[in-house]
Formats: structure tokens, C-alpha cells, sequence
């Protein structure tokens, strides 16, 4: 009699990314599953290119939830999982569409998960562009130099070469076992709904969960996209974006929620913001003609002034 294959339900949320959503479904396609049971779940928000109608041509296998576009990341995902849960599998592998893998990448994180009892286990993500440099893995966190601090020019050869412990996953490809979302539930989409990873793997963390990467799990990202220079943005827009709008990839309410709750505890995180404000401030002070940071300077400013306002 043959072992029991262990199941892996892969779930992603997408919005108008066709092509790549296809890439990455390709890629997935290509896997090593020996041992292994997968089906994936893609969540599309409200796409209007044709995602869902592309997948079920090339993907009848693949579970599709239609959202109506404001699920964003953090709930996407947490759709994505509700239904992975109904499959009854031994863990949830969460991804960004935007990556091709490894073939063999899935099976030595499921090898890692199970080696390591009561670990959550992330990839070795590598720019897709440049497959050889890290990609925000294993942020750490320095209080006194103001948050997250991440590596500088690690490669595939300056890194550990057997799986190690850190302190979060960036959540672009994270297997958790089930058990860790019966007790800890999902993403806490109201306050990030987007960037929920910040919060969910550090929580996982005090609850006693271990937090590794797999150097031989290589995932290849799409650089991140660079957003628009709050210098070039109107006042009403840098409000919006740095203020109230938490989706917004600069927003500073959202950075402050994620140093409360991703910190070692609230006294840290509220320092560690602290110490990144004022550095903002004296970027204003200095007047620094750099362009990052006049960035930084009206950054400070326009959310000073709103919370004199408030």
C-alpha cells in the first residue's frame, strides 16, 4: 500500500494580470508532486481582462472565487484559504501571482514543514530579472535603527545552506500547515488590505510557531513596482495615500499598525516608528535636495499636519 500523498491546496488573489496570472499557472503546472496532492484556488477581484476566462480554458482543474474588486490582497487571500479549507488539506500554500518556480521548490518546503514540526516555512524568493540576488527575505527587526531592516546583496551563495529561523516571512510564498489557521485564523484584512503578511506571520510567531526559509525552495519574483513619488503627488492626494487610504503602498497609518503588531512587542514597535518619524522630520529640516529624500520630507509633513488637524 502506498503512503498517503500529502495535500497542498495553493491559493492566490488576482486582479487584471492575465498574463502573468497565466505564467505563474504554467509554472505551477510543472511541479514535482511526487508525494504531493495540489489544487489551487485563484480569487479574481473583479478582473476585467479576461483572468478567469483564460484560466478556465487553459485551467479546468483550478478552482476560480470571483470577487467584485475590493477583497485586495489581505482578504483575497483570506477567501482563497476559506475555500482551501473545505478540501480538508494539510497546508495552505499562499503565493503572489507574479512568480515562476522551481519544480521541485514546493516539495522541500511541504520536507522542511514536515522535518520541523509546528513551523511555518517560506521560500528563497530571487528577483526573476536577476536570479541570482534575495528579494526581501528574512527582514530583521533593529528598534533603534527604526523597524525592519533588510538584507543588502545577499545571493544564492551568502546565505545559509540548510533551512533557517527568522523573525517574518514576506508573504509572497508562505506554506502554513492548517493546524496554525484553526488556531490563529487568517489575515486581519480590516487593518491591512494589503501588506496582511506583516501582521500574520509575526502574530504566528508569538504563538509559538516557528518561522523558517528554505534556501533550496527558489522562487523567482517580479521586481516590485515603483509607486509614484509623494513630492509629484497634490496635497489632496498625499493625504489620501499617506493618511487614510490603507491600501496605499506608502500609507503611514497602515506602516504604524504593522510596527505595533509585527514588532517584538508594542513597546519596540511604537519606538521603532518613533525613530522613523523623526528621521523623517529631519530629512524636512535638512532640506535635502535628494530626490528619495524630499520624498521622505513631505511624507512627514502632510501627516504631522493631518494629525494637528485631527
Amino acid at each position: 500500500m502506498s503512503e498517503k500523498k500529502i495535500r497542498v491546496e495553493i491559493i492566490t488573489p488576482v486582479h487584471n494580470r492575465r498574463d502573468i496570472t497565466l505564467q505563474c499557472l504554467r509554472s505551477l503546472s510543472r511541479l514535482n508532486t511526487d508525494g504531493l496532492e495540489i489544487h489551487a484556488v485563484i480569487v479574481d477581484d473583479g478582473s476585467t481582462d479576461g483572468t478567469s476566462e483564460a484560466i478556465e480554458r487553459e485551467f479546468s482543474d483550478v478552482e476560480i472565487i470571483k470577487g467584485d474588486g475590493n477583497l485586495w490582497f489581505s482578504e483575497g487571500t483570506n477567501v482563497g484559504i476559506r475555500a482551501a479549507l473545505k478540501h480538508n488539506p494539510d497546508y495552505v500554500l499562499m503565493i503572489n501571482d507574479d512568480q515562476v518556480f522551481d519544480s521541485d521548490f514546493l516539495r522541500y518546503m511541504v520536507d522542511t514543514a514536515e522535518k520541523y514540526p509546528h513551523s511555518v516555512v517560506g521560500s528563497l524568493l530571487l528577483l526573476w530579472d536577476m536570479p541570482h540576488k534575495l528579494f526581501q527575505v528574512a527582514p530583521v527587526w533593529n528598534t533603534w535603527a527604526g523597524g525592519w531592516q533588510f538584507w543588502e546583496n545577499q545571493t544564492v551563495w551568502t546565505i545559509p545552506k540548510k533551512p533557517w529561523e527568522v523573525e517574518i516571512i514576506v508573504g509572497n510564498c508562505v506554506l502554513v500547515p492548517v493546524k496554525a489557521i484553526h488556531e490563529e485564523g487568517l489575515m486581519n484584512s480590516r487593518r491591512y488590505p494589503n501588506f496582511g503578511d506583516a501582521e500574520y506571520t509575526p502574530r504566528l510567531k508569538k504563538k509559538g510557531w516557528r518561522l523558517l526559509i528554505d534556501p533550496r525552495a527558489r522562487v523567482f519574483c517580479q521586481p516590485n513596482t515603483i509607486p509614484q513619488r509623494v513630492s509629484l503627488m497634490t496635497f489632496r492626494q498625499k493625504v489620501d495615500s499617506l493618511v487614510f487610504n490603507l491600501r496605499h503602498t506608502q500609507n503611514l497609518r497602515r506602516r504604524f499598525y504593522a510596527y505595533i503588531d509585527g514588532a517584538p512587542n508594542r513597546f519596540s514597535g511604537l519606538t521603532a516608528f518613533i525613530i522613523f518619524f523623526v528621521r523623517l522630520a529631519k530629512q524636512k529640516i535638512k532640506n535635502n535636495s535628494q530626490a528619495i529624500c524630499k520624498e521622505e520630507k513631505d511624507m512627514a509633513v502632510v501627516f504631522a499636519e493631518s494629525i494637528v488637524e485631527d
